[in-house]
This record gives structure tokens, C-alpha cells and sequence, in this order.
């Protein structure tokens, strides 16, 4: 096995402390950045809320000033600050400490460069060859040379100085009243107040207080987890729900009589507000659908296709695009390159106070088509990779039958003459198999999702391995399709 690969995933190096993660890897993850840029000058050190990140972000820092590079300490941040912090105090590297949205047990490491995006494929596998095949005695500083520990703290002050200063308008605007669940995770002093300090009449806040063990609900913001909420804060008043993710890296959106909303519509909208002064390149994930097509078509734009996970990678290959999405992340270059879930909360908040409309009667502007989301969640990683190479060969050979492309840039995607189309790809940070398909009907879209998941059971049957359990999510968009306009009560 090719030993450079078992570190970073989809979205870093993610797993369970103590067993992928540890405080001896985060020291010489350090000591190999260190090294990769020359061990020289500075790097930031940050770290979410969880129980076993300060410990692993110190061993992190030690590892920096052991390879020679000063480590700009920031505390306690969102991922985003963290990688923000990066070109702003003119550092050459960035190491967050975060799991993300994986449960609490669980812990990551995520490395930026010195545009504060995050390190590409190529730029992770030079640092997994320093951490496996260097001598790490080789890799110290003399002692004259180390590196010095400084404390940063006030950069999460200067992150939010910033940003309101980015997104807050002036003139007159709309009563608008939103509810934030930061999941007790990192935006929870973060999120609230920048949308108040930009516009917003009221902001509630819900899991606002930080909690590595995430009392209050699953990192995680999924229509299950946000769903219980739903119907709490529609009794307040407000127009809106933004959820964020334990590091704030993720935003999802919910709305009070409607529920959650479909991830590809934020995008679209986000695409809509790009386009609609400017033609240019809209940067998408390979499991982003139709209606951000048609958007993007209609404003005649373009689109170009990413891996999950690797949409920095796509807007690095991409000079000029005017932003890179995927479900939940947002990049937009005139802000940073990194994805961040507090800029997309404040961008959302700007439209709505700019175009004087609630988010529902914009989401309403938008073409929608039904879709669904399924895991299909395995008891290992190797079973999730033995399983998926058989069921990616039968998809080709079963479900390929009338299409027109067929994408294999993240597993398989297979797009069909009517517009529908199906994706199957392995999860980058779970043992997770994941299916994304969407039609332009209801009746299409069952018919897909059934073929796709008897073809599921058959491979499970075949190869003997038990499947865990399906998360499913199927949006038929009932409550926003046909609806009338919201207005102020």
C-alpha cells in the first residue's frame, strides 16, 4: 500500500484520537511543514473547541519551532479565521487543528498555504513523504536556530472587523430576523455577532455556547439534525436559520414553515448574485445539480467541474472565476481563498437586506428540481473500498444505459439526455458510500433511486459485506414549489 495516502482524505487528515490522529503525528505534521517551506519565518496555529485540540495544536506549534518557524498562536478560532490568519500577518503556513463535523471523539488537521488556501493533493503528499520516509532527527533546527512561540489572539477580532466592513450596507433595509446554531463549536462568539453588526434586526442564538463534547445537537448540520429546530424557532419570529458545523467551515440554511434548504439553491443564488453584473466562471463540486446549471446558462457564465473536497484546487487551475461551492462551502476570491461558512451566513444576510426580500421569496426565484442524497454507511474503510470498486464497475454497466456523459472525476457520474443524472463516489472522511442523483420529475427520480439501490443490495449480497444502515435525504420541494410570497407580518 502506498503509504503517502494514509494520512490526508477529502478535506485533510481527519479520524479518531488516538488512533489516526495523535499528539505525535500533530508534532511532526509541524516539523514537516516546517521543513516544506523553508524553516523560515512564521506559521499560525489554531484550534477548535473540541476536547483534545488545544493539546494537539500545542504539539502542532512545538513541531513548527522544532523545524525552525515561529508559531503565531491564535487560539480558539473557526477554521476560517485560522486560514484568513494565514496572508494576514504575512505567514508562510497554517495548521487548524478540527475535526469538523465529525463526532466528538474524532479530530483532524487541515494545512493552508500562504493565501490562506488550503494545500492541494500534491502539496499533502510532499508533506506525507517528509512524515514517513525522513529521518526526523534530520528535520530539528539546531538550538540556536528553533523557533519562537508568539500569541495571536486578537486575529479573531481583526477577522471580524474585517468581514463587517466586507458585507455591511447602509440605506434602508428589511426587518430581518435571524437564528444561528453554531453547534457549540467555534463561530459560536463569531457568527452572531457579525450578522447583528451588518444589518440584521434580531439574531437569536442557539448552541452558541462552546462545548468540545456538543451538548446540544451532532456537529454535523444535516435536515435530521436541523429538523428539530425548526419548528422552535418559527415560534420566534424569525425568517431565517443558519446552522454551522463545529469549525464554521459549513453553513446549512433552514427556514421556518418551509424547512431545509436544498443545498444547490444557496448555490445557485450565490451564482445568480455573481452573474447578474458580470459573466464569468462559476466553480462547482461534481454533485452540484440542475439548477445551478440552468442559472449559470441563463446569465451566460460558465461552469467547471471540481472534485468534492478540492474546489480550492479547481480555483487555483482557474484564475478569474468569480467563486468555487459546493453543498454547504462557499469560496469567494474577492473575500479569501478558503471556504468559509461565516462569510457565506454574512454574503446570504447582505442579499437579503440588499435586494429588501426574505430568504424564502429569493430561494423562490430559483428553478428547483427534486433530489436525493444517500450514505450508505459501511463498518470499515475497507469495506467501503472493496464494496464501491465493484458497485462503480455494475453502475457503468447498469445504470449507463441512455446516457449521454459519463464524468469519472470523482467516482462516476452519469448525466442522461432529459437532464437527469446520478452520482456514486466513497466518502474522503467517513466509511461512507454516497449517492446523489436528480431528475427533472418526481416519478424519474424514484425510478433512478430504485434501480441504483437494488444494485446497491445485489453488490452487499454478492461480496458479503454487510451493509450498516442508508441516511437518506430526498427533497421533492413541496414546500417551496408553487408556494406564494412571504410577507412581513
Amino acid at each position: 500500500m502506498d503509504q503517502r495516502r494514509q494520512l490526508f482524505g477529502t478535506a485533510g487528515i481527519r479520524g479518531r484520537y488516538l488512533e489516526k490522529v495523535t499528539p505525535d503525528l500533530a508534532f511532526r505534521i509541524g516539523l514537516a511543514i516546517a521543513n516544506y517551506v523553508g524553516g523560515e519565518g512564521t506559521a499560525t496555529v489554531g484550534h477548535d473547541v473540541r476536547t483534545t485540540s488545544p493539546l494537539l495544536a500545542q504539539m502542532a506549534a512545538a513541531g513548527l519551532m522544532a523545524g525552525g518557524l515561529n508559531s503565531l498562536f491564535i487560539g480558539t478560532v473557526p477554521t476560517p479565521v485560522l486560514a484568513y490568519s494565514v496572508p494576514r500577518t504575512n505567514s508562510r503556513a497554517g495548521i487548524m487543528i478540527t475535526a469538523s463535523h465529525n463526532p466528538p471523539p474524532d479530530n483532524g488537521i487541515k494545512v493552508f498555504d500562504a493565501e490562506g488556501m488550503e494545500y492541494t493533493i500534491g502539496m499533502e503528499r510532499d508533506i506525507e513523504d517528509i512524515v514517513f520516509n525522513m529521518d526526523p532527527y534530520k528535520l530539528h533546527a539546531p538550538w540556536d536556530s528553533v523557533g519562537r512561540f508568539i500569541q495571536g489572539e486578537e486575529v479573531i477580532e481583526d477577522y471580524m472587523r474585517s468581514l463587517i466592513e466586507k458585507i455591511g450596507i447602509n440605506g434602508r433595509r428589511i426587518p430581518l430576523r435571524i437564528a444561528v446554531d453554531c453547534a457549540n463549536g467555534a463561530a459560536s462568539m463569531v457568527t452572531p455577532r457579525v450578522l447583528r453588526e451588518i444589518g440584521a434586526e434580531q439574531v437569536v442564538s442557539i448552541n452558541c455556547h462552546p462545548d468540545g463534547f456538543f451538548p446540544g445537537r451532532p456537529p454535523e448540520p444535516r435536515p435530521d439534525v436541523i429538523a428539530p429546530y425548526i419548528g422552535s424557532v418559527q415560534n420566534l419570529g424569525v425568517h431565517v436559520l443558519f446552522a454551522h458545523d463545529g469549525d464554521a467551515d459549513r453553513l446549512a440554511v433552514s427556514i421556518p414553515g418551509v424547512g431545509f434548504i436544498k443545498q444547490d439553491l444557496l448555490i445557485a443564488l450565490y451564482a445568480w448574485y455573481k452573474l447578474r453584473n458580470r459573466k464569468g466562471t462559476i466553480i462547482v463540486s461534481v454533485d452540484v445539480g440542475i439548477e445551478v446549471e440552468e442559472i449559470v446558462e441563463h446569465l451566460g457564465g460558465r461552469i467547471v467541474r471540481a472534485k468534492l473536497g478540492k474546489i480550492h484546487e479547481k480555483l487555483r487551475q482557474t484564475p478569474g472565476a468569480l467563486l468555487a461551492a459546493e453543498p454547504w462551502k462557499l469560496i469567494d476570491p474577492e473575500w479569501g481563498y478558503w471556504v468559509d461558512g461565516i462569510y457565506q451566513a454574512a454574503l446570504l444576510t447582505r442579499i437579503s437586506l440588499e435586494e429588501k426580500d426574505y430568504p424564502l421569496n429569493l430561494i423562490r426565484r430559483l428553478p428547483f428540481y427534486p433530489s436525493a442524497r444517500i450514505s450508505i454507511k459501511m463498518h470499515s474503510d475497507e469495506d467501503k473500498i472493496k464494496f464501491f470498486g465493484y458497485f462503480e464497475e455494475e453502475a457503468k454497466a447498469v445504470m449507463s444505459r441512455g446516457a449521454v456523459k459519463i464524468m469519472t472525476l470523482d467516482g462516476i457520474r452519469i448525466e442522461y439526455d432529459d437532464r437527469s443524472w446520478l452520482l456514486l463516489r466513497m466518502s474522503g472522511t467517513e466509511p461512507k458510500i454516497r449517492i446523489y442523483a436528480q431528475a427533472t420529475s418526481r416519478k424519474r427520480l424514484e425510478d433512478i433511486l430504485a434501480q441504483v439501490k437494488k444494485l446497491a443490495f445485489q453488490t452487499s449480497s454478492k461480496l458479503g459485506i454487510e451493509l450498516k444502515g442508508l441516511e437518506e435525504h430526498i427533497d421533492y420541494g413541496e414546500s417551496i414549489v408553487g408556494k406564494e410570497k412571504t410577507s412581513e407580518k
